[in-house]
Parts: C-alpha cells; sequence; structure tokens
C-alpha cells in the first residue's frame, strides 16, 4: 500500500467521540436535534430499516449512533438495564437545555443546581437509557476552594 495523505483524525473529529447504541437510532437522532441542537451529518441505513452508523454535531463535538442488533451482540442501556457512562455536555445555558431535553421527552434525575466546582449542573436520562450531565460554567473556582468545599460536606 503506498502512504496516505489522509490525516490520522479527520478533519473536524476530536480524539474521543462518543458512539451511542440506541433501540430506535432514527428516532434518537430527532430526540439529540429537539433536546440539544444536534446537527445531522450523515446516515448510514442498514437492512430492515435500522441504522448501520449516524453521526450527529452537537456543539463543536460529535455523536455517533447505531441501532441495536441482536444478531451483532450490539445493545443499548435499556436492553442491558442501564448503563453506568454519563455523557457530559457543557451548553451556554442550562436551564434551558433542560426545559428544552424535556419538553423533547427526556427525564430529569437531578435539577439544575449551582455546585461548588463552579457550574450550575443538571443530570438527566433521554428517552434511550442513557444519562447525560448538563452544565453551564458561571465562575471560576480554585482547586483550594473546592477542596474546602469538598470537606465541609464531610
Amino acid at each position: 500500500m503506498s502512504p496516505s495523505s489522509a490525516k490520522p483524525i479527520p478533519e473536524g473529529m476530536h480524539t474521543l467521540t462518543p458512539h451511542l447504541v440506541c433501540a430506535g437510532a432514527a428516532a434518537a437522532i430527532d430526540f439529540y436535534t429537539q433536546a440539544f441542537g444536534a446537527i445531522e451529518q450523515s446516515r448510514l441505513p442498514g437492512a430492515e430499516g435500522k441504522l448501520l452508523h449516524a453521526s450527529l454535531k452537537i456543539g463543536d463535538s460529535t455523536l455517533m449512533l447505531v441501532d441495536e442488533m441482536d444478531a451483532c451482540s450490539v445493545f443499548g442501556p435499556r436492553a442491558l438495564n442501564g448503563s453506568p457512562v454519563t455523557l457530559h455536555l457543557y451548553v451556554p445555558d442550562v436551564d434551558a437545555t433542560l426545559a428544552q431535553a424535556v419538553a423533547a421527552g427526556a427525564r430529569v434525575t437531578m435539577p439544575a443546581t449551582d455546585m461548588f466546582w463552579g457550574d450550575r449542573y443538571a443530570q438527566l436520562e433521554d428517552p434511550f437509557g442513557h444519562k447525560w450531565s448538563v452544565a453551564t460554567h458561571v465562575r471560576d473556582v480554585s482547586q483550594a476552594e473546592m477542596e474546602q468545599a469538598v470537606k465541609a460536606m464531610q
């Protein structure tokens, strides 16, 4: 093979990109578009209406999706009775984003709260079982201030 001029990390991508398995990836694309303002970049349909791959842009980051596929042992959080993974999303206005996500079908698991580390922070679960934390950075806090706040909570 001859050397390639392709970039090892494609233009517009970051070195780490979440890739979610969803029962109903097409519906998940609709949800992420409504909830987080995602922009669909690509969609690769497969057999029986399932998506083999989809790519969305949320802010400056890419989110990849695929449908559950029993034959390949690819399952989403609902089929696995949950997931230990949480996706963290920084947004300009956490309260507005939380309201938008709820209107699109998300369930709030922790209301927006001003946190000791300087973020206004909330948690939600999307209709496909994926956990999200959503935050807006509202103040800069030093490491010493964070450590002091943690000690005060103990």
